[in-house]
């Protein structure tokens, strides 16, 4: 069979260090695995336009493999002329980058590496949600830019403790933000999901359900999305809602970029309707050097903590999807069963919840 792999760039630092694994140098360590196989494994970054590596080898790719970090976008378009493809793995969680409409209509299998990156999110969002707060960014720049004007930047500290924190989302990685913010001391720990959580996990960490998003984000001084990105979450976060959330909230969002309307939330925070926007993912990957999310700022000059794509794709948890790739791929080559957690898209339908929740 043929496989394709869309993976990023490591150049210097993936030669360093082959921990890296999800880089085109070093190949998800699959090399060896397929081709004693008998497998051909084509390994390549270029994924854009007509002229692309991605565009030349679908055609007749049996098995494609991708990232979120570096997604190759699988459309409608491209599965029409993809003929030979039956299966869609992406080294990580997060399969938004594939047309999982089509990939039912066409019964190409979609699955991922479920749980591979869920507790470096979950430190992410963490991390995130303090630099915000404690305003860290703007203390940094100070730091090493030789300055020393402590007003400046304590004018717009705070602490964590007493605020009313909430997660729009409350799977995998929801549940283990709000595990992580317990001993915090916050002020009320919230959720909003389409399901509640378990009684006794929401008990576990203090959390209360809001079943209104409006009445949600309007509660809380800090939001963070872990939610995943289909028909019912793109542009979840836009100018309307913004407008409900709490006058100098913080927002963190490591789940997808494409969830928050980009333009909105930089107007937002630079009127000063959010305090601060942090995260790792942008709807467009790699960003353009023009993206508003690169430079906007709240109007004290801080709020920015932005960041590429990294938060799920730590040396640790290259090494736990790198090996649920490679799990994936023998259960398909022999014909077992695949972890029903790592099964989007089945044949012929969706069975993960999370993207067949409209």
């Amino acid at each position: 069979m043929k496989v394709l792999a869309i993976l990023y760039n490591g150049f210097k630092a993936a030669k360093a260090e082959p921990r890296l694994l999800g880089t085109v140098e070093n190949e998800l360590g699959l090399r060896a695995y397929l081709e004693s196989q008998g497998h051909e494994y084509i390994v390549t970054s270029s994924k854009e336009g007509p002229d692309s590596d991605f565009q030349k080898h679908i055609a007749d790719t049996d098995i494609l493999i991708t990232t979120p970090f570096h997604p190759g976008y699988l459309t409608k378009e491209l599965m029409a002329k993809a003929k030979n493809l039956k299966v869609c793995v992406t080294a990580g969680v997060g399969s938004d980058h594939v047309d999982l409409n089509a990939a039912v209509d066409r019964k190409i299998q979609v699955l991922e590496v479920s749980g591979s990156n869920v507790v470096s999110v979950a430190e992410q969002v963490m991390m995130s949600i303090l630099l915000l707060v404690r305003n860290f960014v703007p203390a940094h720049e100070q730091a090493i830019s030789g300055n020393w004007q402590v007003s400046d930047i304590a004018r717009n500290a705070f602490d964590l403790e007493g605020k009313v924190v909430g997660t729009l989302g409350a799977g995998r990685i929801g549940h283990r933000v709000l595990q992580r913010l317990v001993p915090f001391n916050t002020k009320e720990l919230l959720y909003f999901d389409y399901k509640g959580l378990p009684k006794e996990a929401e008990q576990a960490v203090g959390a209360r359900r809001v079943e209104d998003l409006k009445e949600f984000v309007s509660q809380c001084d800090v939001v963070t999305v872990n939610a995943p990105l289909h028909e019912g979450t793109k542009g979840l976060i836009n100018k309307d809602l913004l407008q409900h959330f709490k006058p100098g909230a913080w927002l963190v969002n490591t789940a997808r970029g494409a969830i928050c309307n980009a333009d909105d939330v930089a107007a937002a925070l630079k009127s000063g309707q959010l305090r601060g926007y942090a995260g790792d993912v942008w709807n467009q990957q790699p960003a353009p050097a023009d993206h508003p999310w690169r430079s906007m700022r709240n109007p004290l000059g801080g709020g920015n903590g932005m960041t590429p794509h990294y938060s799920g794709t730590t040396l640790d948890a290259q090494t736990r999807y790198a090996e649920g790739t490679k799990q994936i791929l023998q259960n398909y080559f022999e014909g077992k069963p695949q972890d029903p957690g790592n099964v989007i898209v089945g044949v012929g339908k969706i069975e993960s919840a999370s993207y067949g929740q409209r």
